[in-house]
């Protein structure tokens, strides 16, 4: 999914970033992705594939329904 403005992805995946004082750079290295693909997750409301999101969510220790916005917990 493509769109100009943040969501609730770009949003949780921030939050988690920081919650564990990751840099884009250390981020994107353990995730195994360019620095600017984490930006525009972030940034740009861009979404990562769903193999990526379940890669993102089982990093994080959270459920992809959490990463979405779905839920909350």
């Amino acid at each position: 999914m493509k769109n100009n403005k943040v969501n609730k992805f770009s949003e949780r995946l921030k939050e988690l970033r920081l919650k564990n004082n990751f840099s884009y750079l250390e981020l994107s290295k353990l995730l195994q992705i360019n620095r600017s693909t984490l930006y525009d997750w972030e940034n740009r409301g861009k979404e990562p594939r769903i193999k990526m999101l379940i890669k993102v969510a089982k990093f994080f220790n959270v459920k992809v329904d959490y990463l979405l916005g779905i839920k909350n917990d």
